[in-house]
């Protein structure tokens, strides 16, 4: 007989879990609470997979011999605290991609930075003519493609939620941007936060290699309470490191495998020191892999970054707009508004996460001269910056957003969208809400 696999969640991530276990000889049912997309919908019923949406229906998950989450299903909900109560394993799509592949593993996981570095990688290796897959919160689901494809490598990034479902599989080379206050509406405190984040070390062995930044005092102290088995690389902005990377005013340097490969900073496609950051953290993943030198450097000097991490959409009449949806929490936003260089009329808003505005007070008494909240709930944001700003106005939409920030600001100022928030009370995710800004800046 065969087991049973239930999913839950319709997303890209489900129907690719779907589409691995029907091949695998799972019997497959999927669920959404929600709608499901027709585009998943459609591949459902050409695979033949039984679904439901709109609700979930206790009698047909209970029975499950393994249940795929979706990552933005907490631990708490009432059918979630039923099946760990029955003992029954639920799992992550990407643990259970793994299992299906030998392909070498890269996995990149971090408060900020993590889409950027994982896309740098990718660049790397993809440049250097090697056999890779880009998976997790960027690109195809990992199931997906284990089902469809035969990658040498999948470069993977690595969400909180989706290592807390990750048990048996291992990840090759790991890399951990940071850790800064995040998500704490869905874990109760950083300790918690920042041990979800150390789950991408388990299972490794000396084969393996675990890059950090050792300038965050997070993750350092984090790092040196942890057993450690991987070789450790780690990068710097503020001291050299014997093995592993860092900065001068002037160049970057890895070392890695007792060789040094050296970059003028002022090449790099990335500017910012958030940015070297991510350079650094990639440089690395590239020479463990033994990519040649010059395939490394040509790579950061011409990757074109993410969509929605500070993209410049247009100047209009002198006010350059700049969209940032993709950062979701305050540390993101502090280096978003560390990187300004004119006055700033920054927009903020959305779901709260838990901030707190006093990580950025600096910045913002230095260079924001308005501040226009997008959101359904201001009030914190109002509370935290009244007195310290001159203007701060609400709006509902991005075009009333984008409007009210244009007649504040003047030739010379930058519009910054770094929201500081999730996107969830007025735009679908934060793709939607970055769109929503550009097609709004356009508008003008």
């Amino acid at each position: 007989m065969r087991q049973r696999l239930v999913i839950l969640g319709g997303g890209e991530s489900g129907a690719g879990a779907a589409l691995l276990g029907l091949r695998k000889g799972w019997d497959v049912f999927l669920s959404d609470r929600g709608t499901l997309k027709d585009k998943y919908r459609d591949e459902l019923v050409d695979w033949g997979v039984a679904f439901e949406e709109g609700k979930h229906t206790p009698d047909l998950i209970l029975n499950a011999d393994l249940v795929i989450k979706s990552p933005g299903i907490p631990d708490t909900a009432p059918l979630i605290v039923q099946l760990k109560e029955k003992g029954t394993p639920i799992v992550s799509e990407i643990e259970f991609g793994l299992r299906y592949t030998d392909a070498r593993t890269i996995g990149i996981t971090g408060t900020n930075g993590k889409t950027t570095t994982t896309l740098l990688i990718y660049h790397i290796l993809k440049k250097a003519g090697l056999n890779v897959g880009l998976a997790g919160n960027v690109g195809t689901s990992l199931a997906r493609q284990v089902a469809q494809n035969s990658f040498d490598h999948y470069v993977i990034e690595l969400s909180s939620f989706q290592l807390d479902g990750m048990f048996e599989s291992r990840i090759n080379i790991a890399v951990l941007t940071n850790i800064t206050p995040d998500h704490l509406d869905r874990y109760p405190g950083m300790a918690e936060y920042t041990a979800s984040k150390l789950r991408i070390l388990q299972n490794q062995t000396a084969d393996d290699a675990f890059i950090y930044c050792t300038d965050d005092p997070l993750t350092h102290s984090a790092v040196a309470a942890a057993n450690v088995v991987a070789h450790t690389y780690p990068f710097s902005l503020e001291a050299e490191q014997p093995h592993g990377a860092y900065c001068t005013t002037e160049e970057l340097i890895i070392k890695v495998n007792n060789t040094a490969f050296k970059m003028n900073i002022h090449e790099l496609a990335l500017q910012g020191r958030h940015n070297a950051y991510n350079s650094m953290a990639a440089g690395i993943a590239a020479r463990v892999i033994d990519i040649k030198k010059d395939t490394v450097r040509e790579s950061l000097s011409d990757f074109v970054n993410v969509e929605h991490r500070l993209e410049k959409v247009l100047k209009v009449h002198g006010i350059q707009f700049i969209n940032d949806s993709k950062a979701t929490n305050i540390n993101s936003t502090w280096y978003a508004l560390e990187c300004m260089n004119t006055p700033v009329v920054w927009i903020v808003g959305g779901v709260d996460k838990g901030n707190d505005y006093t990580m950025v007070m600096d910045l913002v008494r230095q260079k924001v001269k308005a501040i226009v909240c997008l959101g359904t709930d201001n009030s914190k944001i109002h509370k935290a910056f009244a007195g310290k700003v001159p203007t701060i106005i609400d709006t509902r939409s991005a075009e009333e957003a984008v409007r009210a920030a244009y007649y504040l600001g003047k030739k010379g100022d930058t519009v910054l969208l770094s929201p500081a928030c999730a996107s969830f009370d007025l735009f679908e995710n934060y793709e939607d809400r970055g769109h929503s800004f550009k097609a709004a800046v356009r508008a003008l």
